[in-house]
């Protein structure tokens, strides 16, 4: 596993720091911070694109001022910084994400989270907005397809919802050992994972399937994700912009998904699709 990550650190106004974020995820950027002046970018140093990174600024560099600095930060003291600034969430007065240095609020849902680098600790909107959709849906005795599972926080949810056959799996191994770490902090053991895309998992069916990951993954893997579906299961999506919902809504439709609900804050979005109705 690499020993550094790479911080990108940019000040763009708040507009282009959205689009840009996305465009970043698309060069192998797997985590950011938002701040007030523009946005903190993060990835691993065997996976990070010097000249792609710099062609991508000076691109955005034409159309509004932008400034940048490129560090190399030790991973140890990346995640000592991040656990510092984890505060609780709470979803729906229902559900509290805490870690264990956390005082407990005795909400009826408790998730306890070591973060790491993983994306998923329910702070971000998309996280919060599939965490709500999964209170509305039935999970008891059902299985759980958690695509890109980041930190396991979707998985675990899913677990203390009723669900018994759970897999989850993401591409990056950090995320793959800090879900492992969640999944015995929360004793949720009958959690299975490993490291891998869609292509990489058994064929099996599923009646939840969740995929908080991004616009462009979403469009080229959607129909993947269908051929893990039961007939007339859900399918939460989530990771990607407002303006983007009628994209994903349209390609969805063509593989037998139906919109049933959309979520939208701060111009991020969710979305539960059913198959086959």
């Amino acid at each position: 596993m690499p020993k550094y990550f790479i911080e990108l650190d940019l000040e763009v106004n708040d507009v282009f720091a959205e689009i840009l974020i996305a465009e970043l995820a698309e060069i192998g950027f797997n985590s950011f911070t938002e701040k007030p002046t523009g946005v903190l970018a993060y990835v691993d140093e065997d996976d990070f694109q010097d000249s792609h990174t710099k062609r991508l600024i000076e691109t955005y560099a034409e159309k509004t001022p932008i400034s940048y600095t490129i560090s190399k930060i030790e991973k140890q003291n990346w995640n000592k910084e991040w656990e510092s600034n984890f505060s609780p969430i709470y979803v729906d007065d229902t559900i509290e994400v805490r870690a264990d240095f956390h005082e407990s609020k005795g909400l009826p849902i408790e998730i306890l989270i070591t973060p790491k680098m993983s994306f998923g600790t329910g702070h971000h909107e998309t996280t919060h907005q599939v965490m709500s959709f999964q209170l509305g849906l039935d999970h008891k005795n059902k299985k759980v397809l958690d695509v890109g599972t980041g930190t396991g926080i979707l998985a675990v949810l899913a677990a203390k919802l009723g669900a018994t056959k759970i897999h989850a799996f993401d591409i990056e191994e950090w995320s793959v050992e800090n879900t492992i770490e969640n999944i015995e902090r929360n004793k949720t053991s009958f959690i299975t994972v490993n490291q891998g895309t869609i292509k990489d998992q058994e064929p099996k069916k599923y009646d939840i399937v969740l995929a908080n990951i991004n616009r462009n993954i979403l469009l080229d893997e959607i129909p993947a994700y269908v051929n893990f579906m039961n007939p007339e299961s859900y399918i939460i999506v989530s990771g990607f912009y407002t303006h983007d919902a009628p994209d994903i809504v349209n390609f969805a439709a063509k593989y037998n998904l139906t919109k049933i609900e959309e979520k939208s804050k701060n111009n991020w979005t969710a979305i539960v699709f059913r198959l086959g109705i």
